[in-house]
């Protein structure tokens, strides 16, 4: 896993650095999106706040990680697909999120059709998210 995670940043042009390792370590891992608080609490090491947050940035701008939104307006962070690159998020899939355990997770198999918008508009971003009972839950 070494390996996969030093290639993944220099192929994103991005310096090979302990904390971006381990955080990246951390989205490899987990099923599920992370929120700031997860990789904070899931580190054995103690991150300062702000390079959590940068680094984060940083994993968006180079199309490594993409936000989820929340119910509750914070965000979580999934590892992106291969397709996406720096600046340009193709992550158009579902997302869900379990009423039980809390868990959000990309559901990459559903894939969100493409949408007419009146003359005049222009899609940015399209987000889906569908609040349930996940599967282990159920």
């Amino acid at each position: 896993m070494a390996e996969q995670i030093s290639e993944l940043l220099r192929k994103n042009q991005l310096s090979v650095t302990d904390n971006r390792k381990k955080i990246l370590e951390l989205f490899l891992q987990s099923d599920s999106a992370l929120a700031h608080h997860d990789i904070e609490a899931r580190t054995k090491e103690k991150f300062d706040r702000v390079t959590v947050y940068r680094t984060l940035q940083t994993f968006m701008d180079r199309g490594i990680i993409h936000t989820i939104p929340t119910a509750d307006n914070s965000v979580k962070y999934a590892l992106c697909k291969d397709s996406c690159e720096q600046g340009h998020h193709h992550d158009d899939h579902v997302h869900f999120i379990c009423s039980s355990c809390g868990t959000t997770t990309c559901l990459e198999e559903i894939h969100i059709p493409e949408i007419k918008l009146p003359r005049g508009y222009k899609t940015k971003q399209t987000e889906v998210v569908i609040s349930g009972v996940c599967k282990l839950c159920s």
